[in-house]
């Protein structure tokens, strides 16, 4: 009789599990189907308002005007030039964030001094609004892509170590102290423990700073660039060309959808090898 209520039991767990995954393959259905829904109705009505004259079509443009014009700059490969401007400088920036951002959040979790003394300098540096910044760094740097990465760096760089190290601040003490009993010095404290266990905060942040940068490259763009995106934007604003100014806005839109992506493709894998 044992066996028999064994066998029944996991029958019955078997088929919860099944109606359950079913509902979330259902769930996770409709809400993609909202979603595009969303995106085509958006889409449709923006379309549909110009042809009727409801919508200004010469302030607002279309999605038709949008597509005419990005395969019109693809023809000349001109779109192509400002966009991996832009994605790289966005990347290099983000980069610099993460290793800077690390380096300095160890530097002040090995020294509790150093830290006492960084932190409230770091809170109003953070608090800054960075975009008042950029007339300055053009001053001080020149025009040129140095103060676009400098810019996009500097509006990351002080929330990253914030984070960061409070990850690290948070550990549990009494795995130190094992780790300390074994003999085990501080860079093996950092390696083993320290650094692993703070790598959700890690991807956690990562996550933010793409965004940080890209906004930030565009800041930097709109100040000291000939090329990129945010060149395009402020340079169509100007001449009133606003295909060019809501097409460089859709790039950007998809541009920080697929670095997003990434990095949570990346956060799979790093959590399937751990």
């Amino acid at each position: 009789m044992p066996e028999i209520n064994t066998n029944i039991s996991k029958d019955r767990i078997s088929k919860g599990q099944a109606s359950f995954l079913r509902h979330q393959k259902f769930k996770r259905r409709i809400i993609t189907f909202f979603r595009v829904a969303l995106f085509i109705i958006f889409i449709a009505v923006w379309e549909i308002g110009v042809r009727l004259d409801v919508i200004n079509d010469f302030i607002f443009s279309s999605p038709s005007r949008i597509v005419r014009t990005f395969i019109d700059m693809c023809m000349n490969g001109d779109i192509f030039i400002h966009s991996a401007v832009t994605l790289s400088e966005t990347m290099l920036s983000f980069l610099l964030v993460l290793f800077v951002g690390i380096v300095f959040a160890i530097l002040l979790w090995m020294s509790d001094i150093f830290s006492k003394i960084m932190e409230p300098y770091l809170v109003i540096l953070n608090s800054l609004p960075k975009s008042a910044l950029a007339p300055v760094l053009i001053v001080w740097l020149g025009n040129n892509p140095k103060t676009i990465i400098v810019t996009a760096v500097s509006i990351a760089v002080f929330g990253t170590i914030i984070n960061l190290y409070t990850s690290f601040a948070e550990i549990d003490p009494e795995k130190i102290k094992l780790i300390r009993m074994l003999g085990g010095s501080r860079l093996d404290v950092l390696f083993r423990l320290i650094l692993p266990s703070s790598l959700p905060i890690i991807i956690s942040t990562a996550k933010v700073n793409i965004g940080l940068c890209l906004v930030g490259v565009i800041i930097g763009e709109f100040l000291a660039a000939r090329r990129g995106l945010g060149f395009l934007i402020i340079y169509g604003s100007q001449t009133f060309k606003m295909n060019w100014v809501l097409m460089s806005i859709t790039l950007l839109c998809i541009i920080a959808g697929l670095l997003y992506w990434g990095i949570g493709l990346l956060e799979k894998k790093l959590h399937a090898n751990y």
